[in-house]
Parts: structure tokens; C-alpha cells; sequence
């Protein structure tokens, strides 16, 4: 992830980086978040999973265009209450381990932009393709 041509300037110039978060019940499931050890990897010293949440398990998304995906995903993350300034102004990445729609990614970053985040950026591991579903 690293070697994208952006990336390391993309995470020097960051406050914080932010992985995806899973839904409580999926990180019971799988045992850990991906995208929280990639955030990690990257950048251990701006790394936090605690400031944006996954507030309700939602059905795959798997088969579902993407404007179904996206209304799927309506109130599915929010930013923790009690640690919302520490976003206000902020340039944050977000980091995810697979992108299909960029649904997950969206809904995240709207949160985040009305928790008042300055400028957010995104880092994926892999991109796949989506399906002519939409």
C-alpha cells in the first residue's frame, strides 16, 4: 500500500488514520478488523479505532447495486460521542482492506464530514470489480 505513488505523502500529511470498523457481531465472527491491522501497519503512530463506529450489523452487500448498498449502510457508522472534537478540523485517512462500490467508504466519510473533518483520503488494499448491478 505503501508504494502507491501518494500514499506515504497521503499518511505524512495526515492527523489520523482511520481504519473501516466492523459491526460488533462481525468482529465476534472473524476475531479481528482487517482494515484496523492494515491502519496499524501504515501508521502506528496516528492509528485509531476508536473514533469511528460501526453502529449496526448490515446484510452483505455483496449482490447489491450500489444504491441499494448505500441505503444499507444509512446509520450504520457514526463517531464516538465523547471523542467527536478530536476530529474537528482534521485530515484523516481511511483504510480499508477491500473496495467494491466505495459504499462503505462514502458512508464513513460523510460521518466524518459532518463530525467536521477537514479533509479525508482513502487507502485500499485491493479494489474490485463491481458488478453491472447499478
Amino acid at each position: 500500500m505503501l508504494s502507491t505513488p501518494w500514499a506515504e505523502d497521503t499518511l505524512e500529511k495526515a492527523d489520523l488514520v482511520l481504519p473501516i470498523p466492523l459491526s460488533p457481531q462481525r468482529l465476534a465472527h472473524r476475531g479481528y478488523n482487517q482494515s484496523w491491522l492494515l491502519a496499524k501497519q501504515l501508521c502506528p503512530s496516528k492509528a485509531n479505532a476508536q473514533l469511528l463506529l460501526r453502529t449496526r450489523d448490515t446484510p452483505s452487500q455483496r449482490n447489491l447495486p450500489r444504491a441499494e448498498r448505500l441505503a444499507n449502510l444509512i446509520g450504520a457508522f457514526a463517531v464516538e460521542p465523547l471523542k467527536a472534537a478530536e476530529l474537528r478540523g482534521k485530515r484523516v485517512v481511511l483504510v480499508d482492506d477491500v473496495m467494491t462500490s466505495g459504499a462503505s467508504m462514502h458512508s464513513a466519510a460523510r460521518v466524518l464530514r459532518q463530525a467536521g473533518v477537514l479533509h479525508i483520503s482513502a487507502l485500499v488494499l485491493a479494489r474490485t470489480e463491481s458488478r453491472s448491478l447499478d
